[in-house]
């Protein structure tokens, strides 16, 4: 598969995304999370002259990577607004929309972003560096039972109560500012057999607070089921079970709580009618090609 030279990295689940979309020529599509614009350059690849595409991102470095295409128009926000901009540029309705959640690869490639462990850098971790906390300001400001709920609430750490501990123990002595400083700050706590991936926990939890990353997964959820024409698809790419929780639970229900509602016949209530019954995972033969691919799961639903 050739992707475009300026492509960041092959997304995850590609062709599995865009079969799911059952593009129209004609269509109008949403990348919600173009990043490295992978997704949509595949998109562009399978819409007509008279498809458009529409990439949303609230980082501005993906606007170097935005395709030069009359088809395409960038919108530099978070995903959480998509109404309000596809009304602004004149869509009531669309025919598909895709989001690879979680951190685009060249957010961990470079290394002054702060979203890994393993290079020294600020601990920044904002998608939109224009505003907001870091997450140098999360560890500082928020008290020991703050921490201990986000690490409970974002992470499957067996013992979360013991990191919230460590790091306020450690910011105590002196603030923690960089990676390298937090990872030291918790790794009397961490699991050695375990220690890549209970880092990443850790670092995971930290990013999903300070870009309010499960309600902005809220409120676009949401948004599709209005956006979407009858026979619209969804696509939604995850990578940790608690936004891959809330997924399912929305396409099953229509609500990202999986609350149920049921019609006169005992029939569960919900705008979607889910295209694969179970999730689609990544080959062996991605896997081995993109190790990062490993967790991704996609799920694809069609608007009723």
């Amino acid at each position: 598969m050739i992707m475009d030279e300026t492509t960041y990295h092959i997304p995850a689940l590609f062709g599995e995304a865009l079969d799911g979309l059952n593009i129209k020529p004609d269509g109008v599509y949403v990348d919600v999370t173009f990043g490295g614009g992978g997704h949509s350059r595949g998109i562009l690849k399978r819409l007509g002259e008279e498809g458009r595409l529409y990439g949303f991102d609230r980082d501005m470095d993906s606007f170097n990577n935005v395709p030069d295409d009359d088809r395409f128009t960038f919108v530099h926000s978070n995903f959480r607004y998509i109404s309000n901009f596809l009304k602004y540029h004149g869509e009531e309705k669309v025919d598909g929309i895709l989001a690879d959640l979680g951190v685009s690869f060249h957010h961990f490639d470079d290394a002054e972003r702060g979203f890994s462990f393993r290079n020294n850098a600020p601990l920044d971790m904002r998608m939109n560096q224009r505003g907001g906390k870091t997450a140098a300001d999360v560890l500082a400001e928020y008290d020991e039972s703050q921490i201990l709920t986000l690490l409970r609430t974002y992470t499957d750490l067996k013992k979360p109560h013991l990191i919230a501990k460590a790091i306020v123990k450690a910011r105590s002595e002196q603030p923690i500012t960089t990676t390298f400083e937090l990872v030291e700050a918790v790794k009397a706590t961490i699991n050695p057999r375990q220690e890549k991936k209970e880092l990443a926990q850790v670092f995971q939890a930290l990013r999903i607070e300070v870009n309010g990353e499960m309600e902005a997964l809220r409120k676009f959820l949401e948004s599709s089921i209005t956006l979407l024409r009858t026979g619209g698809r969804l696509a939604v790419i995850t990578y940790h079970s608690i936004e891959d929780r809330m997924v399912k639970n929305f396409i099953k229900t229509g609500n990202v709580e999986g609350i149920e509602e049921k019609d006169f016949y005992g029939r569960v209530s919900t705008p979607w009618k889910a295209v694969t019954r179970s999730p689609i995972v990544p080959s062996e033969e991605e896997i081995e090609r993109n190790p990062r691919s490993r967790s991704a799961k996609l799920r694809i639903a069609e608007k009723l």
